[in-house]
């Protein structure tokens, strides 16, 4: 696995084309679609993303399994109910079938990161009045974390069109008048997308952003919420990606041993104090390099 500390700097040339096979046809990734939307957080508008075929299929998928939003609670790690988030959603599986393999593809082969960091996708739907107040995609409970480490990048990809309202918004981001005209026209977004750097949620268009620097530390500015639907319906589905593999069984935190291959290479090669983070972690919290770095 390419160090994903090292994604990031891959991740700065999103628009760089490249290939991945899907179960019937080949995606190429076309950089005229893809936007940057901000730099602080790192963030970016693939248009058009998902096809027509692609967006209402998952909906469908989800229609009958719907279910109240959650939250992790900070302080335990478990879900939770709360009016900060006030929608409707389920998570697809992974392969569920052709078409959402074809959708995990695409996502691995824009973000050059790894379908197996990824989580479940997870649909919403919002209804007029719902949102999901600003919020952290990265984790603060130890709970969360011990799973793939935290979520680095998002890719929240939008199923329908919204009349009015349901803009995601960066309220803290570095503002940048050139950047907003290329999103919308602050006539066209609501009163809270204007707070701060927003993306209108149009059929078929992915945004990615990361929640971590490239040093592995948490980035606060990536700060981020769904504004409430004024009018119409909201439909979306997210991809959370961690650092590590989501899908590796989590062994016991006491347990002297390295989770990658590349541990000892990279150990060699100063990582272990040029990415504690990573390579080191902390007693209760261990780095997934602790054997090479001699921590154990």
């Amino acid at each position: 696995m390419v160090r994903f500390w090292h994604y990031a700097v891959l991740l700065s040339f999103v628009v760089i084309a490249s290939v991945a096979r899907e179960s019937s046809s080949s995606f190429i990734v076309n950089p005229s679609k893809v936007k940057q939307i901000s730099w602080k957080p790192r963030a970016f508008v693939y248009e058009g993303f998902l096809t027509d075929e692609e967006c209402n299929h998952m909906i469908s998928l989800a229609k009958s399994e719907l279910k109240r939003s959650y939250v992790a609670d900070n302080e335990s790690g478990k879900s939770k109910l709360s009016e900060v988030r006030t929608s409707s959603g389920m998570f697809i599986r992974k392969a569920k079938d052709p078409i959402v393999s074809g959708i995990e593809e695409k996502i691995a082969t824009w973000t050059f990161l790894p379908k197996d960091n990824g989580e479940d996708i997870q649909v919403l739907r919002y209804e007029e009045g719902q949102k999901y107040e600003s919020h952290h995609d990265y984790f603060v409970d130890k709970v969360n974390i011990a799973r793939g480490g935290h979520r680095m990048a998002t890719v929240l990809m939008y199923l329908t069109d919204v009349a009015k309202g349901g803009e995601t918004v960066f309220p803290d981001a570095e503002q940048s008048p050139r950047r907003r005209s290329m999103i919308s026209d602050d006539d066209d977004l609501s009163d809270c997308a204007k707070r701060g750097v927003a993306v209108k949620p149009r059929k078929g268009d992915a945004l990615l952003f990361f929640s971590l620097h490239p040093t592995a530390i948490p980035d606060p500015i990536s700060l981020h919420g769904g504004c409430p639907v004024l009018e119409g319906e909201k439909w979306s589905a997210t991809k959370w990606i961690h650092v590590d593999s989501f899908d590796k069984i989590v062994g016991s935190v006491g347990n002297c041993t390295d989770s990658n291959e590349n541990c000892e290479r990279w150990a060699a090669l100063g990582e272990c104090t040029k990415n504690p983070e990573y390579m080191v972690g902390a007693p209760d919290l261990p780095g997934y390099c602790r054997k090479s770095c001699k921590k154990c």
